[in-house]
């Protein structure tokens, strides 16, 4: 259940960073009130993820993929430009977040090896 509230709490952070661009310096009052209803969701639903995923972890991800998925929006959706410079970052920001997933996996499955042997030797 904390990757579902994870993955919903990225796209909450998505919808609300691209209501700040749509609410043109707050001119706007829907894309206004949606910035802080989005991120006060996004904000609640990573803190809940937090029970079973370590913070560096969940952070990263959350962080990360919005950041990847926010720089695609305005690729796609406000015609921004792309740049060799743009593509590398967001290939990094993906790297990052694959290389922490995966340290985090080996960590844990080092830590469930450890309890295994701990109780064989008991």
């Amino acid at each position: 259940m904390s990757w579902f509230y994870l993955i919903l709490g990225i796209c909450a952070e998505i919808i609300g960073t691209t209501s700040m661009k749509l609410s043109q310096g707050f001119t706007k009052l829907y894309p206004s009130i949606a910035i802080f209803v989005f991120y006060g969701l996004s904000l609640s639903l990573v803190t809940l993820s937090l029970k079973k995923i370590d913070i560096s972890v969940a952070y990263a991800i959350w962080s990360g993929v919005g950041t990847a998925t926010i720089a695609l929006v305005g690729l796609f959706f406000f015609k921004e430009q792309l740049s060799l410079l743009k593509i590398c970052s967001i290939v990094l920001i993906v790297l990052g977040v694959v290389g922490l997933n995966i340290a985090d996996n080996k960590h844990e499955a080092k830590k469930h090896t450890e309890l295994k042997m701990e109780a064989i030797n008991k």
